[in-house]
């Protein structure tokens, strides 16, 4: 399966996420929702959150120009809220997988598909 069909069919497609995106933990951008545009820098502070999960719990991130608050962080995910939407995200061995998700999707909703197609990505090495 193609990077852009894991956004396409298990994030967007799952209707529980509304756009999603993969990175590279090397950096540069696997696949995208059309329209979500992660900036090198937001990329950069993204997979710099896993790293630093204090940091970012502290000053929250910005995903294609939007500005989230962390709700929780750990070197594994973080989930991200702005008002009634939100954003889960979830490192694996070799990405990161972005997901946004807008009302009346729920956090829990979209975070079971994220972790699901994280833990996938894990048990095969990526």
């Amino acid at each position: 399966m193609s990077w852009q069909a894991y956004v396409d069919t298990n994030l967007v497609g799952s209707g529980r996420v509304s756009q999603a995106a993969i990175l590279g933990l090397k950096g540069g951008v696997w696949a995208t929702s059309p329209g979500f545009n992660v900036s090198p820098e937001e990329q950069k502070a993204i997979i710099n959150g896993f790293n630093s999960p204090g940091a970012v719990q502290a000053s929250g991130l910005r995903i294609a120009g939007e500005k989230y608050i962390t709700i929780n962080a750990s070197e594994q995910s973080i989930n991200l809220k702005k008002g009634p939407d939100g954003g889960v995200l979830v490192k694996t061995t070799q990405a990161v997988l972005v997901a946004v998700y807008k009302a009346p999707i729920q956090q829990t909703e979209a975070t079971v598909v994220v972790e699901g197609l994280g833990d996938y990505l894990r048990s095969v090495n990526y």
